[in-house]
């Protein structure tokens, strides 16, 4: 391997599609065992490398130099091998920082509170105190290595402004998790989140919610890569090359979740849009049959409308978990806010909104199966469409016009 990234699960790491990029080198993915680091680093058979989670510190007494940044943070991310000399480098703390401008987040006079104990952690804190954070605190369940405990967190920093996360709570597949609750944190006005998978973690979600400037790591990662990019083929990248890999990567790995009142065309869309992009199709609806082995209107009948939400809220539980997909909604699935918060993890909105004379009434449809039913529902989820929506697309047209739309707002070229 010459140029690559080393950890321990690397399954769902974007390094190498980053770094193919930005440079004409071959970027492989290592997966080491923690007895197989000691051989590996030793070897040196490499010509520049990255480092994750768990060996940022444990590769440091291989190193022959180490810059100051990285030796001051205790934590090295990128290594070069410079005439079998090893030169360790901290790029996370560039990255961070991007990351955090980025988002429009300003450390200066702030408290700042950093969840974990880790070497991104750590980084993390050199970024708030180099900004001029007011006050910094990493946090950790044992309160070792100049950490503070969560009690501590909770009894004395509740007035924190700014949050950082950079633990794994939150990363596939427990996307469910979040290290705190930000209704804990009445003064919080920014949240940052090492998570890059999902694209959009709980943590970040919730402060999204609360119009709270907020971003999931996904910035920082392809910052961080720009700047290791560097060190490895010695050329120089500027903000414009971090941008557009970072447009890049998020269109290419978001999902593109239509919602929009039954009948207005999301399924049909979906399977146009889907065989265009060369992305798997997936229909909600489709997947409650598939699971139950029912019809909807079946499913209705044997348990009503609540029943039906509580399957729906685990189908897209487990579909929103995946990237890179088309997924058409239920008319009623934004209903749920959990749904909604799901969908936006790894995706956009987006509001196909089709005329009302112009949805059809079928009887396949328990809850608009007559005209009258369906102007009611219309009138009652318009608004919610609205507000949970990312993009809305005027439908009146026909489907080769709308689709072209839909592909436009999503960066893609027709």
């Amino acid at each position: 391997m010459e140029y690559g990234c080393i950890g321990r699960k690397l399954a769902h790491s974007f390094s190498k599609t980053i770094h193919s990029r930005l440079c004409n080198y071959d970027y492989q993915l290592l997966e080491l065992e923690p007895q197989q680091l000691d051989e590996f680093m030793r070897s040196r058979m490499f010509k520049g490398i990255n480092v994750t989670i768990p060996y940022k510190q444990d590769v440091i007494p291989y190193l022959d130099h180490i810059s100051d940044t990285a030796k001051d943070i205790g934590a090295v991310n990128t290594i070069v091998n410079k005439d079998g000399m090893l030169y360790g480098y901290n790029t996370d703390f560039s990255g961070m920082k991007a990351l955090a401008q980025n988002a429009g987040i300003d450390f200066k006079n702030k408290k700042t509170v950093i969840l974990g104990s880790g070497g991104t952690s750590k980084t993390a804190l050199a970024v708030a105190e180099h900004c001029g954070a007011l006050e910094a605190y990493r946090v950790s369940r044992s309160a070792k290595d100049g950490c503070i405990s969560y009690d501590q967190l909770y009894a004395c920093h509740s007035d924190a402004e700014i949050i950082i996360n950079t633990t794994p709570c939150g990363m596939f597949p427990k996307l469910d998790d979040t290290a705190v609750q930000l209704d804990r944190f009445p003064n919080v006005c920014g949240v940052l989140d090492a998570v890059y998978n999902p694209l959009r973690s709980r943590l970040v979600m919730q402060a999204l919610d609360r119009g709270i400037p907020a971003a999931g790591g996904l910035y920082m990662l392809v910052a961080q890569a720009v700047f290791a990019a560097e060190k490895f083929c010695g050329e120089k990248f500027c903000r414009r090359d971090i941008d557009r890999v970072y447009d890049d990567i998020l269109r290419e790995k978001q999902n593109i979740v239509l919602i929009g009142m039954p009948g207005c065309g999301k399924t049909t869309l979906g399977q146009i849009i889907a065989q265009r992009l060369g992305r798997e199709f997936i229909d909600i609806d489709e997947k409650i049959v598939e699971r139950e082995k029912m019809s909807i209107p079946d499913i209705f009948a044997k348990g009503s409308e609540p029943l039906f939400r509580k399957i729906e809220s685990e189908v897209i539980d487990s579909v929103s978990c995946q990237c890179q997909a088309v997924i058409a909604t239920g008319g009623g699935a934004v209903l749920n806010r959990h749904n909604v918060t799901a969908l936006k993890q790894n995706g956009r909105l987006c509001f196909i909104n089709r005329p009302i004379d112009k949805l059809p009434v079928t009887d396949t449809r328990p809850l608009s199966d007559d005209r009258k039913k369906l102007a009611k529902l219309y009138e009652t989820r318009l608004p919610v469409y609205r507000q949970s929506c990312d993009i809305e697309i005027d439908a009146d047209a026909d489907i080769a016009a709308i689709t072209e739309l839909i592909l436009k707002e999503y960066g893609f070229d027709s």
